[in-house]
């Protein structure tokens, strides 16, 4: 379905109102293969292929084509043994996606419950939460050349995978593929990763039992009720975007060196930390933000969210430049602070 002079606010979870000259609505390859073969002006003509928008900041009216994929195929690739590799259409929503795997008792994505966006943004941004990664299942990403239409699938081991990293985002390769499918492997066999995060802290306070001997009056844990537990950690820290305007966690938390977190934790004694290996270390960037004063503050008519200062929210009627506007404060405010650098998760457009 192709639109002309639309509104790309409900395609972005900020709620940006700004319009796109041409947006095509595609449901299978051979669709948008029609789509880049009709093209005029190849190579000036601008093309921005989009999900749900849960990580895009739009700072003004896009003066090109924008794609949005709506391909939803799910389909069992192979069996072996306990583990299944599904081809999963890069146009499911990642959470409807997790909750069918769920139901089909396919094992190992019930910690990334609740995290927006499409199956095909999983495999660009490599989401994670609570210590596991879209890259820890991924097999291989298949794409469509947006230049001339040709197919061309990335093993995992061709995409560069890291800390909200993918070759998808490196230059000479961003913008130039349509993720259309995902493989992804998944168990028959329930492992859960509990290590991260409040996860154990909010099982215990649902009554949920991750021993095999399960108290009177608790639930024994299944993928399930561990998905559940998720979600409801994600609604008490992140707003609803149909309610108020955001993409989630909008910054990514820095790796620094160890000896410079050593230096840190002698003037801030309760920084919290997480190891990444023997030299470098992992540091919460909405603790530093919060530190910086910044939790619940507004700056015109962006502010941080009053629960999670990772979040910027849309107060209503932000332009994506008010946002950046906050988003720069906040860097220069913590870089002045804790002499680190904090780079935004979301990509600006």
């Amino acid at each position: 379905m192709e639109y002309t002079d639309v509104s790309l606010k409900p395609y972005n979870t900020f709620g940006i109102d700004v319009r796109a000259r041409r947006l095509v609505v595609y449901d299978d390859i051979e669709e948008l293969r029609r789509v880049i073969a009709a093209r005029e002006g190849l190579d000036a003509t601008p093309v921005l292929h989009i999900g749900s928008g849960s990580n895009l900041l739009f700072l003004g009216d896009y003066e090109g084509l924008v794609l949005y994929c709506n391909i939803r195929n799910l389909d069992v690739v192979r069996e072996d043994g306990d583990s299944m590799i599904l081809n999963v259409g890069a146009g499911w929503i990642m959470d409807d996606f997790i909750a069918e795997c769920v139901r089909n008792r396919w094992y190992g994505l019930e910690n990334l419950s609740h995290i927006p966006g499409q199956v095909g943004a999983s495999a660009v941004q490599n989401i994670g939460a609570y210590g596991v990664e879209a890259a820890d299942n991924i097999v291989s990403v298949h794409c469509v050349d947006l230049n001339d239409g040709s197919a061309r699938t990335f093993l995992k081991t061709e995409c560069n995978y890291g800390y909200r990293h993918s070759i998808f985002k490196e230059d000479g390769v961003r913008g130039r593929y349509a993720v259309v499918s995902v493989d992804y492997r998944l168990s028959r066999k329930f492992v859960p990763r509990l290590e991260y995060g409040g996860v154990l802290k909010a099982l215990e306070e649902n009554h949920i039992s991750v021993s095999a001997d399960v108290p009177p009056g608790w639930r024994p844990l299944t993928a399930q009720n561990l998905r559940e537990t998720i979600i409801g950690i994600r609604r008490q820290k992140l707003p609803d975007p149909k309610i108020l305007g955001n993409a989630g966690s909008f910054f990514m938390n820095p790796v620094i060196p160890k000896a410079q977190f050593d230096v840190l934790r002698t003037e801030f004694p309760d920084m919290p930390s997480y190891v990444v290996d023997e030299e470098r270390v992992k540091v919460p960037a909405g603790w530093m933000i919060e530190q910086c004063g910044w939790k619940g503050r507004s700056l015109g008519r962006a502010a941080v969210h009053d629960r999670q200062a990772l979040v910027l929210v849309n107060k209503g009627g932000a332009t994506g430049k008010d946002i950046v506007a906050l988003c720069e404060a906040i860097r220069a405010s913590v870089l002045s602070r804790f002499g680190i650098t904090i780079s935004p998760e979301v990509n600006f457009i």
